[in-house]
């Protein structure tokens, strides 16, 4: 079944392509010119995922992410960044931000394809109903699994799909040690290329929204990360 996908890019070149290819696979496709508009549309047709550029006339798609994220109606919104900058350094920026994943033009459609059906993969795993109850608590941290939400001291906190699915797997092996491979392997879709700079910058993004629990996360020296032993 198709999704609700919207462009936010200024090179109509690009923008036609990608509608035409898109609808092709059956999406319903939304278009915008400009980063202002792209956050109107977002709030208003409420899309499955969103392509971003990096370099926008009004303004930086780093700022366009920014916005995205901190407001209520499109914080989970999947975010592809497609830009023509191409060094690690821009694409942890990106992930910063709030993007799921990041892609470099020139781009081959196909690739970008396999990332769309993963990220709507990534959200369908954690859909409520998708899979049995699952709650997971551990002292003022409760991860529900079926409504895909997350609760400090019964206050809900906002995380991307990834970080969501992140986090989860972490919690199922409190006190177990994992470096950045293995959360790769345990966290990540099979078929999703990423920098191992990733997992930090998200596991970043989860202590940020943590907050007071932020420290349940730990750092292992030499190794990468573990939850702490759950609380009695």
């Amino acid at each position: 079944m198709g999704k609700k996908i919207l462009i936010v890019d200024d090179e109509p070149d690009v923008a036609r392509v990608l509608k035409v290819r898109l609808t092709q696979h059956h999406h319903e496709v939304v278009v915008a010119s400009t980063g202002s508009q792209g956050l109107r549309l977002a709030a208003s047709a409420q899309p499955d995922l969103i392509i971003l550029d990096l370099m926008l006339p009004d303004m930086d798609g780093i700022d366009v992410c920014k916005r995205l994220r901190v407001d209520s109606r499109t914080s989970r919104i999947p975010i592809i960044m497609l830009t023509a900058k191409s060094t690690d350094k821009d694409e942890i920026i990106g992930l910063e931000m709030g993007a799921d994943d990041y892609m470099t033009k020139p781009f081959d459609f196909d690739v970008l394809q396999t990332r769309i059906k993963t990220i709507f993969r990534r959200v369908t795993d954690a859909t409520p109903g998708t899979e049995s109850k699952n709650v997971l608590k551990s002292g003022k941290l409760m991860l529900d699994g079926d409504r895909m939400k997350v609760f400090v001291a019964n206050k809900q906190v906002v995380l991307t799909a990834l970080q969501f699915r992140l986090l989860k797997y972490l919690m199922m092996h409190p006190g177990r040690a994992f470096d950045r491979n293995q959360i790769m392997d345990g966290a990540w879709p099979k078929d999703c290329t990423i920098v191992d700079r990733a997992v930090d910058v998200h596991i970043n993004g989860i202590r940020d929204a943590l907050g007071a629990c932020a420290d349940y996360i730990e750092t292992v020296r030499g190794v990468g990360y573990r939850f702490r032993e759950s609380e009695s």
